[in-house]
């Protein structure tokens, strides 16, 4: 990832007018983010928020649509709270350092309820201060799915009083399925729409600081 805000990017977006009948009905397995998009479009908005991600998915309508699908349910349809759902994906989107994602999900956090100083704790880890024991552990097992590719036996047990079968698997896949896709935006070099708010400054070099010195 570059440090400009808008990269070029290595697969260049298909704008929403480009996308082909195949492109449409495979992004309408995600049918809330096309509809967004759409609206956006149609109303003369060609900066609408998320527009570069489907754009980017609409060269390939097959993987489009088996991503769309699982992105769909765990997005929406998963048994978590929308609040710990955005807690679950601003926190991946700060340890995979991905801008794009964190952006969005600024927004998106904040309609879930959650507050500014709850999206700046979530910077700081499961051991900042202000946590609930709830949330430092739904924290904790994002760091450790990151880290260590598993929640841990004592953050398990702590989180399955709370959730149940189906709310631990839903935690795991979300955690799966946006880490694929800041992959890939990360290495496609997708550029954040010009009509997203940008981060301040500082929390944008916090987040970019710690990428280590890039491969050849």
């Amino acid at each position: 990832m570059t440090t400009d805000r808008q990269p070029t990017p290595l697969i260049v977006p298909q704008k929403p007018s480009e996308w082909d009948e195949a492109a449409m009905d495979a992004l309408a397995a995600f049918p809330t983010s096309l509809n967004f998009v759409m609206k956006g479009w149609s109303s003369g908005d060609r900066a609408v928020r998320g527009m570069n991600v489907l754009g980017t998915f609409a060269h390939y309508p097959a993987l489009a649509k088996a991503f769309m699908t699982f992105n769909a349910h765990v997005a929406g349809a998963s048994s978590l709270l929308y609040r710990d759902r955005e807690i679950v994906i601003l926190r991946l989107s700060w340890v995979m350092h991905s801008e794009y994602e964190l952006v969005q999900h600024m927004i998106l956090g904040k309609r879930a309820g959650l507050s500014d100083e709850e999206i700046g704790r979530l910077q700081q880890g499961p051991d900042a201060p202000g946590w609930s024991a709830e949330d430092a552990d739904l924290v904790r097992a994002v760091d450790q799915l990151h880290e260590l590719s598993r929640i841990t036996p004592a953050t398990w047990e702590r989180l399955a009083q709370r959730y149940n079968q189906s709310q631990m698997l839903d935690l795991i896949f979300l955690v799966g399925c946006y880490a694929a896709l800041a992959l890939a935006i990360n290495s496609l070099e997708t550029p954040i729409e010009s009509g997203a708010p940008p981060l301040g400054e500082a929390t944008r070099q916090r987040l970019l600081a710690s990428i280590a010195t890039p491969l050849s």
